[in-house]
């Protein structure tokens, strides 16, 4: 192996162009119009031509792109300056239909994450950041699962606990039950998730560059149960969660009734909650920063991040997408693939 084709220190991000029908391709061509955004990054696209060519003629940009023939050729290649394009042949332009969810959009989705993730068991990925996808096309498509995230474990062959974090900025929250319908969310609540949960997400903020994260949890019920009025599951399950963390070693305090916990950590007390259900953390989180906010699929040997926003279909096509949750994503899956890779010698 010559010198050029010595691998290098720099973490492979793969990105995904998303479901078809939405904003994702115009989104993946802003961010890579953005200025030194391979700094740090060595970046490859994997997507159907024509679509990335949509992509950049709705968002008016024009991307170079070096093209390879697969991901084990992207760590090796002499010049990393411009992003690698992986071409791949998924889905027709006449197989869809702009702003609607299709089955053959969820199909591309899952055919392209897959081809990522299988880079990523054979080390030819350290990270992968999608564009937004629609879990109706995905399941209309052949999605088996209740989300992607339930997927990515599957096919990563985890067998420990798994959570999706949102994130904004330095603030990330975790959930200890996700898609699910409310009224099953109590008969999920378990000391052990809890404790779980915050495990992952202390470790996860510190893989991300948070050196020494504080963690909230968040209680379940109005006011944090009264007492035990207004419900037990923070006496029986989730204080003694909390003790035991502490005990543990881990900075974590709690439980704090959800409708006040995020005026601390938006002060800067806290950079994590751990949330009890989907809605709780939800709410907060895109009400701070709609525009803004991160999805982290925690506890996956590969970090993948996304904009936490969907696939906007009352926008796709119109040239006007906000592209800042994306970037955020994007760096998000760079610290952290970054961290995953050897220090520099």
């Amino acid at each position: 192996m010559n010198q050029q084709q010595t691998p290098t220190k720099t973490p492979v991000i793969a990105l995904t162009l998303g479901d078809a029908a939405g904003i994702g391709p115009e989104l993946i061509a802003r961010l890579l119009s953005q200025p030194g955004i391979t700094d740090g990054a060595n970046i490859v696209l994997v997507g159907d031509p024509w679509l990335w060519q949509d992509g950049q003629a709705t968002a008016k940009q024009t991307v170079a792109t070096q093209p390879v023939t697969s991901l084990a050729e992207v760590r090796t290649r002499p010049d990393q300056h411009l992003p690698a394009f992986l071409a791949v042949d998924t889905i027709g332009p006449e197989q869809v239909q702009r702003s609607q969810a299709q089955a053959a959009c969820g199909a591309s989705v899952l055919q392209v994450l897959d081809l990522c993730m299988d880079g990523a068991k054979r080390g030819e990925v350290d990270a992968i950041c999608f564009a937004p996808l629609n879990k109706q096309a995905m399941k209309l498509g052949g999605l088996k699962h209740e989300d992607e995230l339930h997927h990515f474990a599957e096919y990563l062959g985890v067998t420990g606990y798994f959570c999706e974090f949102n994130t904004l900025g330095d603030l990330w929250t975790s959930r200890v039950s996700s898609h699910i319908p409310l009224k099953d969310a109590a008969s999920v609540l378990s000391k052990e998730r809890i404790v779980d949960a915050a495990r992952l997400i202390y470790q996860s903020l510190q893989a991300s560059g948070t050196a020494h994260p504080k963690v909230a949890v968040a209680a379940f019920n109005p006011h944090g149960g009264d007492g035990g009025v207004c419900g037990r599951e923070e006496i029986d399950i989730i204080e003694p969660a909390v003790r035991e963390l502490r005990a543990s070693g881990f900075p974590v305090d709690g439980p704090f009734p959800a409708d006040t916990i995020f005026l601390k950590a938006r002060d800067g007390q806290y950079q994590a909650i751990v949330t009890m259900y989907h809605d709780q953390g939800q709410i907060a989180i895109k009400l701070m920063g709609f525009s803004k906010g991160v999805t982290v699929q925690g506890g996956l040997p590969v970090p993948i991040t996304t904009p936490a926003h969907g696939t906007a279909y009352d926008i796709a096509g119109q040239g006007v997408a906000d592209v800042n949750a994306t970037f955020n994503a994007f760096q998000i899956a760079r610290r952290m693939g970054a961290a995953r890779r050897p220090p520099a010698a």
